[in-house]
């Protein structure tokens, strides 16, 4: 993974379990903030929501977004990431958000959303890092 520092490696693997913090832009221009699971295909980093949420509605106007990956054991030791949301897709994210449920909770299966809503997966290249 040649765009994280390699001290920093340890924050987006998953044994560390470390949360993300999104931001994106709303409509007003105002900026948006959301605590969220990730995970990584060696290039982007993944997200997940549900269909129509606000941060699904800001990344679908505005690909451009933030997130702060902070260590769970040292919230001083944290990596920054700028990007740009390059796919939004509904194709395999319900698996996605049993992965992250997996990683993050142990359970198998993602629980807390409704069976009805569409579960979406963003994929975000890193344009800018910072520590």
């Amino acid at each position: 993974m040649a765009w994280i520092p390699e001290s920093y490696l340890d924050l987006i693997k998953d044994e560390s379990k470390a949360f993300a913090c999104l931001a994106t832009i709303m409509k007003d221009g105002s900026p948006q903030l959301t605590p969220i699971w990730f995970d990584t295909d060696g290039r982007h980093i993944l997200i997940n929501s549900a269909l129509g949420r606000v941060k699904d509605r800001n990344m679908r106007r505005n690909p451009l977004v933030a997130l702060v990956i902070t260590d769970p054991n040292d919230p001083y030791r944290y990596i920054q990431i700028r990007g740009k949301v390059v796919e939004i897709t509904s194709q395999a994210a319900r698996e996605h958000i049993d992965r992250l449920s997996k990683k993050y909770t142990g359970k198998d299966k993602y629980t807390s959303g409704s069976a009805e809503e569409i579960r979406v997966t963003y994929k975000i290249l890193p344009l800018s890092i910072s520590v």
